[in-house]
């Protein structure tokens, strides 16, 4: 099997990496994570990168040309999916154009409910029953691309911001990886 060359955004810890890394790993999987990029020379997830021996970057992107290193390193790696996994900030309508369809994001919330930032205390605050993930492709609107994958569970009055969290990463942790494999089971 012919694994698909894929970069991984990230901006944080790094858990979604991680999990997409070991999923990789199997040989069934249909990608290949060749690259990781960061935005935050902080993010804890470089460290999933170091210790599989993936390459990957800091990204400055307050730098005016910081898409040209992206995109030089897209060559470099021969890339052609691209993941974003916690990548806080938005991509450029310029690399939505050049990979229509070959960006993806997970996003914590049961989309299109509860777009952007702070998705755990508006649940909260708006009384949801129900909590859960959304892996969909990214596009030119926020949160806002064709669904691939939703994943849901019961939010109990027992529940408050972390626990949250820690359900809709639990199922982020199974979609992700189906997702991936959903995609490329089409083409």
């Amino acid at each position: 099997m012919v694994k698909i060359n894929t970069c991984v955004f990230i901006s944080g810890k790094g858990s979604n990496l991680k999990n997409l890394i070991i999923h990789s790993r199997n040989k069934s999987f249909p990608i290949k994570i060749s690259l990781v990029i960061s935005n935050n020379k902080k993010a804890y997830g470089i460290n999933y990168a170091k210790k599989f021996k993936i390459p990957f970057i800091f990204i400055n992107t307050r730098l005016k040309n910081y898409e040209n290193k992206i995109l030089f390193n897209f060559k470099k790696y021969n890339i052609s999916f691209i993941c974003l996994a916690g990548y806080m900030k938005i991509i450029s309508n310029n690399l939505i154009k050049k990979y229509k369809r070959k960006i993806i994001n997970i996003h914590p919330s049961l989309l299109p409910k509860f777009k952007g930032l702070n998705t755990f205390s508006r649940m909260l605050k708006n009384n949801e029953k129900k909590g859960g993930c959304t892996v969909h492709y990214v596009n030119k609107k926020l949160d806002s691309g064709s669904t691939i994958i939703q994943k849901s569970f019961i939010i109990n009055k027992k529940d408050n911001e972390l626990s949250l969290k820690k359900k809709t990463q639990k199922l982020e942790y199974k979609a992700y990886p189906e997702a991936i494999i959903k995609i490329f089971k089409k083409s």
